[in-house]
């Protein structure tokens, strides 16, 4: 097995936790719940964007996808509530095993990248924020590629930018579809299966599964320490 020398970051729900959304969504569709059919639908029009070969920023994306979740839920949506939803995805703390697992990552030896759906400014931003940014060797956005994960042409952009083989290379996520997008390039994946999360049988196996990002730290380690 080829040594492991960079770690790929995912940020929205791998790193930061999106339940700081919730308390938008219970006040303004009086339903927190509201905020992962949001998401799921931000998600699915990313990826049907990737797969007819358009692109829109995924900020654009998140904005036009509220738009069609208030209009499918009745809702009047205002310029000052729509502001507040996109605008505390700058503003999204960390998962709280997330801090520890990067330090122990990071101290290691190993290359700490983030890379992300995300444009450069709300990324950057995101991990300056969230207390993350000093972990991070590099913070890479989708937006060079334009295409979003898991097109194979992101993760093959990150390795060129990196001057990395996808070998050596371990994408750290929390959706399914990423690390089997990551791993479609020859790259091994660490699935970190938090609560809500369920492993999918119609992808490739990941190298790792865990359910939290402190185990799964401890399994990259002693992976890295037996190659």
């Amino acid at each position: 097995m080829d040594v492991i020398t960079t770690l790929v970051f995912d940020v929205n729900e791998t790193m930061l936790d999106l339940a700081d959304l919730d308390r938008h969504f219970l006040r303004v569709f009086d339903d927190g719940r509201v905020r992962k059919e949001w998401f799921s639908l931000v998600l699915r029009n990313a990826l049907t964007l990737t797969i007819i070969g358009d692109y829109s920023d995924f900020a654009a994306v998140a904005g036009t996808s509220l738009d069609m979740i208030a209009r499918i839920h009745g809702i009047s949506l205002s310029e000052e509530d729509r502001a507040a939803i996109t605008g505390q995805m700058t503003k999204l703390r960390p998962h709280p095993d997330v801090p520890p697992s990067l330090a122990s990552l990071k101290e290691s030896g190993l290359r700490l990248v983030a890379l992300t759906n995300s444009p450069p400014d709300v990324a950057n931003r995101q991990l300056e924020t969230a207390g993350l940014a000093g972990y991070f060797d590099h913070a890479l956005s989708v937006h060079a590629a334009r295409r979003f994960k898991p097109h194979p042409e992101v993760y093959l952009y990150a390795a060129d930018y990196l001057d990395a083989r996808p070998e050596e290379m371990m994408m750290v996520a929390a959706h399914d579809w990423d690390i089997a997008g990551a791993m479609s390039v020859g790259m091994k994946g660490a699935y970190v299966l938090r609560r809500g999360m369920t492993r999918n049988a119609l992808f490739v196996e990941p190298t790792i599964v865990c359910g939290t990002m402190t185990e799964t730290a401890e399994s990259i380690l002693e992976l890295a320490r037996t190659t």
